[in-house]
């Protein structure tokens, strides 16, 4: 009687794990298949911008990022690279920055103008003032990189290769390797990894 007792008990916990964790799946953003939403942010040039933004998408890379982040410095000329090759083609780096310039001075708006304009940033840097748009995206580090097709639909999400600390021992660039699938009229044979970087920094209730 007890052991019947004790397999009931585990098999309600068991449920109420399964149950707790298919919930908090729901709520951690976007997944693959998901209709990304759109956003108005403010770009370092004062203009707003939002995926209507690009025409003539074919796709977009949004890239949320910051100033202070040393994967995001490791990844900086890389995003730089990764725009000028494919944007032409009708994929524009979108970079987005949702750190709470109070927890991080260093990602203030004016230090995100100071920034790109030291590294002559091709792409929009957009400021996620208000903290709103990370989280609908699901966004937990930066950079953490969500290639979005030309109807908005997620079709990969994480980091952009394989190696944060060496550019010349990637040896798998999954971005390059999900536009390249796009382009052929495929679905990316990898749609997640994992992001690697700092920690988002919340702004404080």
């Amino acid at each position: 009687m007890k052991k019947i007792i004790t397999f009931f008990i585990f098999l309600i916990a068991a449920i109420g794990l399964f149950v707790a964790a298919t919930n908090n799946n729901t709520n951690d953003g976007l997944v693959v298949g998901d209709v990304a939403p759109n956003f108005s942010l403010k770009n370092i040039d004062g203009k707003t911008v939002s995926l209507d933004s690009y025409k003539d998408a074919k796709g977009y890379v949004v890239i949320f990022t910051c100033n202070t982040c040393p994967y995001a410095v490791m990844y900086e000329q890389r995003i730089i690279e990764l725009h000028d090759k494919y944007a032409a083609k009708g994929y524009p780096v979108i970079a987005i920055n949702p750190n709470d310039p109070e927890v991080k001075p260093g990602d203030s708006f004016e230090k995100m103008q100071q920034r790109a304009a030291a590294k002559e940033f091709p792409f929009a840097y957009l400021f996620d003032d208000g903290q709103e748009v990370y989280p609908a995206y699901g966004a937990t580090r930066t950079p953490h990189i969500y290639l979005l097709d030309a109807n908005k639909t997620v079709q990969y999400i994480g980091a952009l290769d394989n190696n944060p600390q060496d550019a010349s021992a990637v040896t798998t660039k999954y971005v390059e390797e999900a536009i390249a699938a796009l382009e052929a009229g495929e679905k990316p044979s990898t749609t997640y990894t994992k992001a690697i970087g700092c920690g988002i920094k919340v702004k404080r209730s």
